[in-house]
């Protein structure tokens, strides 16, 4: 029995992290392809750093208390919060540690104040998400999901078709709507074409694996609105791993085309070119697209 519990406890807490992680991603992905924070964060002196800490603590710790990032509160315990907000602090931090490595922004030629400097910038959003988590895309649509299942499974008979085409073309359409937005606002910039430069094909893998998990963890991992149904459904693409993928697909072609729009991309151009600076764009257009299909 004591085994049994503390095997909830540990899953309830892996739990949490992702959905914070989601969360931290949400918000604080755009950030990560400013080339102006990356400066910032290179030239800060150490006393910004202790203060930009220290201020995002104390929001974080407001933020904590109201909402947060896990699915249980524990009201009036500011000892909780704290905790909490510590959390949600390291867990920025990680996050925007391993996607500035990820986009090649922190090598090991990076000195150490400069390496700090570009995380703890960076990680003031990715914090912020995390406290924001369950207000970003909480799961409000349970109750309503589970109020309208017994009608729902005496109508299923007769539009199971319909069903079908209706949940995938409304991802697709979640999916572009999303990865649209995010992309819009990343690919006019120099941050894609500087970042697809210095991009090799292993760390081009190690981008596609990236956006593939995190996709998902949002979609069914993270506990974030009408989960559980989401893996109920029974669409042409609507398994969790064949979703994840068709929205990645999708992702990317919203991607490309607005490189293409903004005229970071000609049809004159090598296809190796449009490769990579589609897989760059593709990270922060997928955490869109997933964020779409959440929103529908």
């Amino acid at each position: 029995m004591a085994k049994k519990r503390q095997k909830n406890m540990w899953s309830s807490e892996i739990n949490d992290i992702i959905r914070g992680a989601c969360g931290g991603f949400l918000f604080g992905i755009p950030l990560l392809y400013t080339m102006e924070v990356w400066w910032i964060g290179s030239l800060v002196k150490p006393q910004l750093m202790m203060m930009a800490i220290a201020l995002m603590f104390i929001v974080v710790w407001l933020l904590n208390q109201t909402e947060g990032f896990r699915k249980r509160r524990y009201s009036g315990l500011a000892y909780q919060a704290a905790m909490d907000t510590v959390e949600a602090i390291a867990i920025g931090l990680v996050c925007s540690a391993f996607v500035l490595l990820l986009l090649r922004e922190l090598t090991p030629e990076t000195s150490l104040k400069e390496s700090l400097g570009k995380i703890i910038f960076e990680s003031v959003p990715f914090a912020l998400g995390v406290a924001l988590a369950n207000q970003l895309l909480g799961d409000t649509r349970n109750s309503n999901a589970e109020e309208g299942q017994a009608s729902d499974q005496v109508n299923n008979t007769t539009k199971n078709k319909e069903d079908e085409l209706h949940a995938t073309f409304a991802d697709v359409g979640g999916t572009l709507i999303g990865a649209t937005i995010i992309a819009f606002n990343i690919a006019p910039t120099d941050e894609i074409t500087m970042l697809a430069a210095a991009a090799s094909p292993p760390w081009q893998l190690a981008m596609i694996a990236t956006s593939l998990l995190i996709s998902y963890g949002i979609v069914f991992q993270a506990g974030f609105s009408d989960q559980q149904k989401r893996k109920q459904q029974k669409g042409i693409f609507q398994e969790p791993l064949s979703e994840t993928i068709m929205s990645y697909l999708v992702s990317l072609l919203a991607g490309a085309f607005m490189l293409w729009f903004f005229q970071k991309l000609t049809f004159s151009d090598p296809w190796t070119m449009w490769l990579d600076r589609t897989l760059i764009l593709g990270l922060p257009a997928t955490i869109g697209g997933a964020a779409g299909r959440l929103a529908i």
